[in-house]
């Protein structure tokens, strides 16, 4: 018999219980939720990421996440840049306008160390951030050198290459991808706005896919029509084939092995396999009034159901770092069960 995805509690209590919100019952005392399948079974973690108060510390987010190699889970929010140790303390933090509203964060090492990279939607800008020091230690504006007039500029996405190539996705604006070298220095750009098969409506989220050889960019078309897709391009900028379509609106996407977490604003995971076939899809919520809904309360989060999932990051164990949409600022941990 084929293994079916499912949501239950660990604690197989009713199901209803887990649809209680957090308000009514406290995170300290929500049981965790199971969902999932096979490979891709995960155990949520109640109250993860929230401060000795039971409330969100961030402030609203529209980030993203990413985990260093020494396990510090980074992500972004309307205040700043958020460092969190494993259990979910708050451990490191660089706050105001320089860091604010860093729509997708990543992580990449660099000679023996590391350096967080965003996209900022709101400033138009690219930036790179030493994780010790806070220090932003590179910005990349509109390249002049594109020979582009471009009224404006608002990356979404940021990824980086094997040689230490930068890529910004310019998904709120021209649609267009940029590519610069590790100095910023500009090389050249790809892309263009529309719904053809080379086309982007919204390359909303991007990512190194090391899967192949060579390495590819996986793309996140979020409002191709008629529904969301995942598309590959080679480094050079070559349209290479559709990976995925009917994924409703994918915002991120990130790869671990031969699996791809991509969130979905419809307030769900869905994890690809080495195929780029759907094995689980985790959060689901079918609650039209309160997914792809970024003023869900935090008295109103539900254990287990995602509002508007926006970014994701896998640690080295196979858990997943997922943050919603969220007026209040929601990160959840998921501990994948072996």
């Amino acid at each position: 018999m084929p293994t079916r995805c499912r949501l239950v509690s660990t604690a197989i209590l009713p199901l209803v219980f887990a649809l209680i919100p957090l308000a009514v019952i406290g995170a300290e005392s929500a049981k965790p939720v199971r969902m999932g399948c096979g490979r891709m079974t995960f155990d949520t973690v109640p109250g993860w990421g929230l401060g000795e108060d039971g409330k969100s510390v961030l402030g609203s987010t529209h980030g993203g996440v990413a985990v260093g190699k020494d396990g510090t889970i980074w992500t972004s929010s309307s205040l700043g840049i958020f460092g969190f140790s494993p259990d979910g303390k708050v451990i490191r933090r660089f706050l105001g306008d320089a860091y604010s509203n860093i729509h997708d964060l990543k992580i990449y090492p660099e000679g023996d160390g590391e350096f967080l990279y965003g996209a900022r939607n709101v400033a138009g800008e690219g930036v790179k951030v030493h994780p010790v020091t806070g220090e932003v230690v590179l910005k990349l504006g509109i390249p002049a050198e594109s020979g582009l007039n471009l009224d404006k500029w608002a990356p979404t996405a940021i990824t980086v290459a094997p040689n230490g190539d930068i890529f910004l996705a310019d998904g709120y604006a021209s649609n267009h991808i940029f590519r610069f070298d590790r100095t910023g220095k500009y090389l050249k750009h790809f892309g263009v706005a529309g719904n053809g098969m080379k086309e982007f409506n919204t390359a909303h989220g991007m990512t190194l896919d090391p899967r192949y050889d060579p390495p590819r960019l996986l793309v996140c078309d979020r409002n191709h029509q008629p529904k969301g897709r995942l598309v590959h391009y080679d480094l050079d900028g070559n349209f290479l084939e559709e990976v995925v379509t009917g994924l409703g609106m994918p915002t991120s996407a990130i790869v671990q092995g031969d699996f791809v977490a991509v969130p979905d604003l419809h307030g769900r995971l869905v994890i690809l396999d080495k195929s780029n076939t759907i094995m689980a899809v985790l959060g689901h919520n079918p609650d039209p009034e309160t997914r792809a809904n970024h003023n869900v309360p935090q008295d109103k989060w539900i254990e287990g159901i995602f509002n508007g999932t926006h970014g994701s990051a896998w640690d080295a164990a196979g858990n997943l770092y997922i943050q919603d949409w969220n007026v209040s600022g929601r990160i959840m941990k998921l501990i994948r069960v072996e």
